[in-house]
């Protein structure tokens, strides 16, 4: 998802000899800061876009958005969500799927527990309505130091961080606890999709806790492949911006600084 904005000039009649008075790249700088302002005002409006669509968006996503600046020998500006590296998904990715709808990719975590045999095809992650204590970021996302924690605990940290896998004798810590934490100890149910013990429970991953393990909650569940809506629009963003005339305004405070300089 990309805006880029121009900038025609015909609004600028109103300072035309204030124009006269300045260099062609004195304008020029002019025309660009100008537009780099319509482009933070464009950001600004994509955020709160993404505010009103999203339940809770987190700060990566309303950050990612990046305004590169114009110049006034580029006398564009865009405005689109970045990737800047890191353990991230990428936003562009995020949100293509979010204009246009579509079938949601699978996160890392997925792709980790799917590749060891864990997550059955077809099937993503969910967070439970009630999140397990301490595993959710209070926007409806299982927290990064929990989630690494829960693939370290089935072994599926893959090749490269195979030393962050969780050893037997960590594991049975965990199961113990102690020093006023409880004991826990994670486990896969498949529910209807396969015979055995834990069928009466949804498929997911759960927790046992408290004395004797008698005490089981949903950590994350297994659910059907999810396919996004399309809940946020280009179109929206720039019709509530109105960028040209305040483009124009702002190209117009510029130039009079400059002759005031």
């Amino acid at each position: 998802m990309r805006v880029t904005v121009g900038f025609s000039g015909a609004g600028l009649a109103s300072v035309q000899a204030q124009l006269a008075k300045l260099s062609g790249q004195q304008a020029k700088q002019a025309y660009a800061n100008g537009l780099s302002d319509g482009g933070f005002l464009a950001r600004r409006e994509w955020q709160r876009e993404m505010r009103d669509q999203f339940d809770r968006p987190t700060p990566y996503i309303l950050k990612s958005v990046y305004v590169r600046k114009a110049t006034p020998e580029r006398l564009s500006v865009d405005i689109e969500p970045t990737y800047f590296g890191g353990k991230g998904v990428d936003p562009q990715k995020i949100l293509q799927a979010q204009e246009f709808g579509g079938a949601r990719r699978d996160k890392r975590s997925e792709a980790a527990l799917r590749r060891i045999g864990i997550l059955p095809a077809g099937y993503q992650t969910a967070i439970p309505d009630t999140p397990f204590p301490g595993s959710d970021d209070g926007r409806g996302n299982v927290r990064g130091g929990f989630l690494v924690r829960l693939l370290s605990y089935f072994q599926a940290m893959g090749e490269q961080g195979y030393k962050a896998n969780m050893t037997d004798k960590r594991k049975a810590r965990l199961h113990k606890g102690g020093k006023g934490r409880e004991g826990v100890r994670f486990f896969v149910a498949y529910g209807h999709l396969r015979s055995g013990p834990t069928q009466h429970l949804a498929p997911g991953i759960w927790a046992a806790t408290g004395q004797d393990g008698f005490i089981v909650r949903p950590v994350l569940m297994f659910v059907r492949d999810g396919m996004y809506e399309s809940r946020i629009s280009r179109q929206r963003v720039a019709e509530r911006a109105d960028l040209e005339p305040y483009i124009e305004r702002r190209i117009r405070y510029h130039v009079r600084k400059l002759v005031g300089q």
